[in-house]
């Protein structure tokens, strides 16, 4: 009798999925990131190849956040247009709070990006954050890269907007948007989160709307009080009638010109690598250490500590030795 159950996953071909992610091959592309998502064991080997294969001129990677109903999808949607014009190959990864992976699916995953599910230079991706308390999932750094090597100009990053998601995105990006609404009280709460030094760029979305010039006025004022080499601009838009999208891609190429010429943008880089590359290694430790804890050493350890044959610094660095 034959056994029955799940059949084993075959091993993917990294190499020929590399390069049909570089001629822009859409399945390619959503294979990788599905499989970087769910921390296959070829994650390593496609790291290295998407590396080795890596562009003189890396994608301009543009993060945009802001509070719920301010309008990050439509006004995404809106920037996808405005750089399709421009003839850009764009990239947008959409990080949901809670939803399911898209198993796969890379175009027209979100409903207001429907407008460009069928243009092949454009790649849509929702990921789900599974809970990662920034709003971004773990996996987006790596996505990144697959957009990249995947030719993509642009790649736009639109996180679900709550905590410490502000914070998170100005690690990834080389540009953050961070988006206002009026009557949201969202002007207040930009000082009291401190994303006024993460925002390079100002959008106030909804500008027909009853007090979107005292939300102006008030971000100016507080911009005024804060001493950085680049004058953080302020773009009005109504993201809904695709209103504003031109003027806000325009902000994004002169703050793209002036890292580049400040040393900014290298520095932001190197920094990226270098919280990639930390997390790697943090995340390899812990999963040494949760084997060590579920073994004997731990708890002997700890028996010392509590009878006094030991303090826990001690005891700390023989766990870390052991590792």
């Amino acid at each position: 009798m034959s056994e029955t159950g799940p059949r084993p996953r075959a091993a993917a071909d990294v190499p020929a999925l590399v390069r049909q992610a570089r001629s822009g091959g859409p399945r390619a592309v959503a294979r990788l990131i599905s499989l970087i998502e769910n921390a296959a064991p070829e994650v390593r080997q496609i790291t290295a190849e998407l590396c080795a294969a890596r562009r003189s001129e890396p994608a301009h990677v543009i993060g945009l956040t802001g509070s719920p109903g301010v309008g990050k999808s439509t006004t995404t949607a809106m920037l996808v247009a405005a750089y399709r014009k421009l003839g850009r190959r764009v990239g947008v990864l959409a990080v949901d709070p809670s939803s399911p992976f898209t198993g796969g699916a890379l175009l027209g995953d979100r409903v207001r990006m429907q407008d460009h599910a069928t243009d092949p230079e454009v790649f849509i991706r929702s990921m789900a954050s599974r809970g990662h308390l920034g709003g971004l999932a773990w996996a987006t750094p790596q996505a990144l890269r697959v957009l990249d090597a995947a030719g993509c100009d642009v790649i736009l990053i639109e996180t679900v907007g709550v905590g410490q998601a502000e914070v998170d995105i100005a690690s990834l990006a080389d540009s953050t948007i961070v988006l206002l609404a009026p009557g949201m009280g969202d002007g207040i709460q930009a000082a009291k989160a401190g994303i006024l030094e993460v925002a390079d760029v100002f959008v106030v979305n909804k500008a027909d709307r009853e007090g979107a010039q005292a939300t102006v006025r008030e971000l100016r004022n507080m911009i005024a009080m804060v001493r950085r080499p680049w004058k953080t601009p302020i773009v009005s838009t109504i993201a809904a009638r695709g209103e504003g999208g031109e003027d806000v891609v325009d902000a994004l190429a002169k703050h793209l010109d002036h890292m580049a010429a400040s040393g900014e943008l290298e520095r932001r880089r190197l920094a990226r690598a270098g919280d990639e590359i930390e997390a790697i290694a943090l995340t390899a430790l812990r999963a040494g250490f949760t084997g060590l804890r579920g073994g004997d050493r731990l708890e002997s350890l700890a028996a010392e500590v509590v009878a006094g044959d030991t303090d826990p610094y001690s005891a700390a660095d023989r766990l870390l030795a052991a590792l």
